[in-house]
């Protein structure tokens, strides 16, 4: 019965964005929602039409020779007034653009788009971490993950940079199977420092006055759900990590935690996070997770999925489209709209017993480089 009805609303749903949506959202729906063959007059009709939309061409023409693109004044001036990049508004303009470029269909060696790839891993630590945005006293796990995604994305999974990075968080990864930010969200917990506003606590660690950082010390405190799901996002947009048993822990942790209020209130920890329908979704949202989890095989046989896809169903509209929590947005509705029925399209072959997700049997998906706004 529930198969039935979620095909239903798939071929009903999918049938209008087709007529309505941008190239992107359609080459995508066509792709990944109908899975059909790339060779398809539709789909190869599509990416011809991506290729002269507006904003593949600006976004291409703005990138600048040395891997960035301008920001405004006001954020130049204030980066400047800091350590300057990677923390600042370049680091996080070059990682939002790298997500608009995959909508679009660029590849690796369109323009500059290599020196945006080789800009982000020149600032990487020692350690295989890649500092900033927000500042250089320690790492943000859900930036690194969003910056493994570009990579992974771009299809530099064979660059050592790539793996020392994507090995730093593995070896970060805590026992609950997530990740929490360092110092944030597990030393400013000491009794010593819970009390104190979250200036002078970023001053201490400035001036070094906090004690050796110890993570095993602190394997009681939860991890944080949206650092966590950043990082899921990132290895999962690749097949080598997105099978990997640690991969599963984290995503394991996420639905776990569906729905449920983050312990962290320095990273949106309203539970309220869980149900907004967004696109782009930076930091995580119940549309992204779903996403995530559905191709990497969450389905029918995981009984923690049923309530989440029930979620999802009743928030279509009488149009037959999902649309922006917030305001109605005629490209982001159609976003949202092509990635709920990628969900539901995956959860539809697991109630039928076929394979799907990034465990499908179609070859065309080990050809495919996976442009998915993930």
């Amino acid at each position: 019965m529930l198969y039935k009805e979620i095909q239903s609303m798939v071929e009903e749903s999918s049938r209008k964005l087709l007529q309505i949506s941008r190239p992107s959202v359609r080459f995508y729906v066509l792709a990944d929602t109908q899975e059909r063959p790339l060779d398809d007059p539709q789909v190869v009709r599509a990416e011809k039409e991506i290729r002269q939309m507006p904003q593949r061409i600006k976004l291409l023409q703005t990138l600048r020779e040395d891997g960035t693109w301008p920001i405004s004044r006001q954020r130049r001036l204030a980066e400047a007034a800091g350590p300057g990049p990677p923390v600042g508004w370049t680091y996080i303009t070059m990682l939002r653009n790298l997500y608009n470029l995959r909508e679009y269909q660029v590849t690796i060696d369109e323009g500059n788009v290599r020196a945006v790839l080789e800009k982000i891993l020149s600032w990487q630590t020692n350690e295989g971490f890649i500092p900033g945005p927000q500042t250089s006293l320690f790492p943000f796990p859900h930036y690194n993950g969003f910056a493994l995604r570009g990579l992974l994305g771009f299809e530099m999974r064979d660059d050592p940079r790539v793996q020392r990075l994507t090995k730093w968080l593995f070896k970060t990864q805590r026992r609950d199977g997530g990740w929490v930010i360092p110092y944030l969200q597990d030393v400013r917990y000491l009794p010593q420092y819970k009390s104190m506003k979250l200036p002078a606590f970023m001053q201490m660690i400035r001036e070094g006055r906090v004690p050796p950082y110890d993570p095993s010390q602190f394997k009681e405190i939860p991890s944080c759900i949206w650092s966590t799901m950043m990082v899921v996002r990132g290895l999962s947009i690749d097949f080598e990590t997105g099978k990997l048993e640690r991969t599963k822990r984290a995503a394991d942790f996420t639905l776990d935690h569906f729905f449920k209020k983050n312990f962290h209130p320095t990273f949106l920890q309203s539970e309220d996070n869980w149900t907004k329908l967004k696109h782009p979704t930076y930091f995580g949202s119940g549309l992204l997770a779903l996403d995530i989890l559905t191709w990497l095989g969450y389905g029918a046989d995981d009984e923690r999925m049923d309530k989440p896809i029930r979620w999802l169903m009743s928030l279509r509209d009488r149009d037959k489209m999902w649309s922006h929590s917030e305001r109605p947005h005629a490209e982001m509705d159609q976003w949202i709209t092509a990635i709920a029925l990628s969900i539901l399209s995956r959860y539809a072959r697991s109630l039928n017993g076929e394979p799907f997700g990034m465990h499908s049997e179609q070859p065309r998906l080990l050809k495919w480089n996976r442009t998915r706004p993930l």
